[in-house]
């Protein structure tokens, strides 16, 4: 069994968002990391008022919708406020299909006004509130 993936969100200088460090060692954790993977929302130029929402401000928890009714593509995965009232867009279509379903979301990157990066990490994962 692997051990939990445990995470502290560092906050960016220039307030954009965080970086991610290992609560265990300290070490700074790169985007590439194999244990986790950020993406970047697709969709998000249709919904610009929900994207500029304080509930998706970096650091801020999200849900990840199953849509298999979807008439686009029946792997589509909306990503939405955690309190599930607002959606930013979707998981990138090439990788909604490799997903679980119980991924841990959390917006950790405003790129602009119209873009948002996501942190996908395991179930049972801590992600830890941004460090000051």
């Amino acid at each position: 069994m692997s051990e939990r993936l445990r995470l502290w969100l560092e906050r960016d200088r220039r307030g954009a968002g965080y970086h991610l460090r290992d609560a265990a060692t300290g070490e700074r954790v790169g985007w590439e990391d194999p244990r986790l993977r950020v993406i970047a929302v697709a969709g998000v130029s249709f919904r610009p008022e929900a994207v500029a929402d304080s509930s998706f401000d970096p650091g801020s928890r999200l849900a990840l919708v199953p849509e298999p009714d979807n008439e686009h593509d029946p792997n589509a995965v909306g990503i939405w406020n955690e309190q599930g009232t607002l959606q930013a867009g979707y998981v990138p279509r090439e990788v909604a299909p490799e997903l679980r379903g119980d991924e841990l979301a959390v917006s950790l990157w405003r790129a602009g006004a119209e873009g948002l990066r996501v942190l996908l990490v395991p179930p049972g994962s801590w992600v830890g509130q941004p460090r000051r």
